[in-house]
């Protein structure tokens, strides 16, 4: 079965992670990728890797936070692959941690640069061209911290991150008619380098594991199929929403 046969998918932060795991699933469900990241080497591995096995993948390296790269990776899709279909919006990184007070104006700004800038920057290139092709799928990975979860040490990172909703909903609201659908993925913490950085001890990753539902965190491949649901028609009357992937984590009490 291949639900995204013949689309065409761009997909940010595809280095490794959720985004290394999603460029791969949509290679394997039939849709053609375009990945971007800032590290050259391995966005050549992935499509290495992609076209080893059978699929179609292009490469642009470059920051989210640049509008070039955004503007780039549209034309791209449209020049080698005809048109765009998807757009998962999901690079991310956490440049400062601390409590708010200690938090630097300048860590402040770059991770709302990298983590909503960077966004906004791709869905203002993704949407005409999706408008274009007569519709779409823009999917941003947003964290239940901010939304659901006040998580102490990490104000710039749940700001920029709880604003992924409000853009989210904005783009549904004003393109749905137009057939570009909008939604935002509330990941809980995920086996990445980046979540890492957050449990970065096994006594850390333990109290961590301990607050889901599930007691343990999500590998990036979870999140990947979250995001191929969002991306496929089997998600077609589905726009504005933060839809949990968050183990339970949300919820849980014990």
């Amino acid at each position: 079965m291949h639900p995204l046969k013949d689309k065409v998918a761009i997909i940010t932060g595809a280095s490794s992670g959720i985004g290394h795991a999603t460029a791969r699933l949509f290679a394997e469900l039939g849709a053609k990728v375009v990945v971007s990241a800032r590290r050259e080497a391995e966005l050549a591995d992935l499509v290495a890797t992609i076209k080893a096995s059978g699929g179609e993948a292009i490469a642009v390296a470059g920051d989210v936070r640049d509008e070039e790269t955004a503007a780039a990776l549209a034309h791209t899709a449209t020049d080698r692959f005809g048109c765009l279909d998807i757009a998962f919006n999901n690079a991310g990184a956490i440049p400062e941690m601390g409590s708010t007070p200690n938090i630097s104006a300048a860590g402040w700004r770059d991770t709302l640069d990298i983590n909503l800038t960077g966004a906004f920057l791709g869905a203002k290139h993704q949407i005409p061209a999706m408008l274009a092709r007569g519709g779409g799928s823009i999917i941003f990975t947003s964290t239940f911290v901010g939304h659901t979860v006040g998580f102490p040490g990490m104000a710039a990172y749940a700001s920029a991150k709880a604003g992924l909703v409000g853009l989210t909903q904005v783009i549904a609201a004003e393109f749905g008619s137009h057939k570009v659908r909008a939604n935002a993925l509330i990941c809980g913490g995920v086996d990445t380098p980046m979540g890492r950085m957050v449990a970065d001890t096994p006594e850390a990753l333990a109290f961590v594991s301990g607050l889901y539902a599930l007691k343990r965190i999500a590998q990036p491949e979870e999140i990947a199929n979250a995001a191929a649901f969002l991306a496929s028609d089997a998600s077609s009357f589905m726009t504005g929403t933060a839809t949990l992937v968050d183990g339970g984590v949300s919820i849980n009490r014990t």
